[in-house]
């Protein structure tokens, strides 16, 4: 999972779940807080054991903002191992810091610390290397319901337990309509530009999954589950792509993960648990006032990608495209169709002529239902096969 996207308001997230749970408010209220937000420093990132390790700072923010989070820039940042040498990040953008390709000692502890630009200074606890198991498989199933993806894995030497997993999925995007030419505005003209036929959405998981083999026989996972679909998805429709990522976690990170997980995923029903206090790893060292927000743990990454095509899923299940409230293309008349193309949302498709023979106009629709590239990318990945 990607932290960042909802660390930054997580200060203020208790505040905000609480006011779902009074019933019967009449008038919409907004806490001070909730305009005014606290500015802690947020943490995203891991100490990656066997590579690069990247780590992104940035500030909390207003609940409702709506622009992405302050960064946290011209940091001095470095993983230091417990009486051993410190290795500095280097910034790149702004507010991302990374390292070089690494091999730390399990049997060694690190950890992360930070010096900001106004003089903060922060550093996570020291914490032990956990070496994170391959992924047996990534395997998936389909029902009445739709389709659902589930990782196994296990330890023989039982030393993980505590597992983590995030993803990134990728899948085809083919357009319905596929526009031949392009308007331009500055010499009124149509020239013959066709779009691309076939774009790349992706996306990263945003929930938190994770689980636990304490307690059990064997430190095994079977069949968990991390993906679903139903049969009308639209990225379903060509083929599908998910990269699973594997993490090992100690139990305190894993008790951290699992406390964020119920503060952001489980809160707004009568019987869910109430918002509870995120406590991390990381503290400001030269001011007990200053927070953090986030947990730094050292690990390595397991990778496994499968690929699913629309002729492996049921036969009967219906074939959406996603452009199914794309309107008939309608016709621009020639004398419309500098008003109606120089805003570049709509866009000319094909010539239409008259019954006589002579050029009409042109068939029109909106950019979105023309170019795919409004919801992807044209350019193929280069794991995609």
């Amino acid at each position: 999972m990607r932290a960042s996207a909802f660390f930054s308001r997580l200060a203020l997230l208790c505040c905000g779940a609480l006011l779902l749970l009074l019933p019967g408010c009449i008038d919409p209220y907004m806490p001070d807080g909730l305009s005014g937000p606290p500015n802690y420093l947020v943490v995203d990132g891991f100490l990656n054991s066997q590579g690069v390790t990247s780590i992104k700072l940035s500030r909390t923010y207003a609940i409702d903002a709506r622009t992405a989070p302050p960064v946290e820039a011209r940091a001095s940042v470095a993983i230091e191992q417990e009486a051993g040498p410190r290795i500095p990040l280097l910034e790149a953008p702004a507010g991302t810091y990374k390292s070089p390709p690494l091999q730390l000692n399990s049997a060694s502890r690190y950890r992360l610390h930070i010096l900001t630009a106004d003089g903060k200074e922060y550093a996570s606890d020291y914490t032990p290397v956990k070496n994170t198991p391959p992924i047996d498989s990534v395997t998936w199933k389909t029902s009445a319901d739709g389709l659902r993806i589930y990782v196994n894995s296990h330890d023989d030497a039982n030393n993980t337990q505590y597992y983590r997993w995030d993803y990134d999925e990728t899948w085809e995007i083919v357009p319905v309509i596929f526009p031949q030419y392009e308007y331009h505005v500055d010499d009124i003209r149509l020239i013959a530009v066709p779009y691309p036929t076939l774009c790349w959405g992706s996306t990263s998981s945003s929930a938190i999954r994770l689980t636990k083999t304490v307690g059990l026989s064997q430190d095994r996972v079977a069949n968990f589950q991390l993906q679903s679909y139903p049969p009308t998805s639209e990225r379903l429709r060509h083929k599908y792509s998910i990269l699973v990522k594997q993490y090992a976690q100690t139990k305190e990170e894993y008790q951290y993960w699992e406390l964020l997980r119920k503060n952001t995923e489980s809160i707004g029903g009568l019987f869910d648990p109430l918002p509870s206090q995120l406590t991390g790893n990381i503290q400001c060292l030269n001011d007990s006032q200053e927070k953090a927000l986030g947990y730094i743990g050292a690990y390595s990454v397991q990778e496994k990608r499968i690929f699913i095509s629309r002729i492996e899923l049921p036969r009967q299940w219906p074939y959406i495209t996603g452009y199914e409230n794309c309107l008939p293309p309608d016709t621009v008349e020639l004398k419309n169709i500098h008003v109606t193309f120089r805003t570049k949302t709509t866009v000319p498709i094909e010539p239409v002529f008259s019954a006589m023979g002579p050029l009409r106009g042109y068939s029109s629709t909106s950019i979105e239902c023309a170019d795919c590239r409004k919801r992807g990318t044209a350019v193929r990945p280069s794991f995609w096969q």
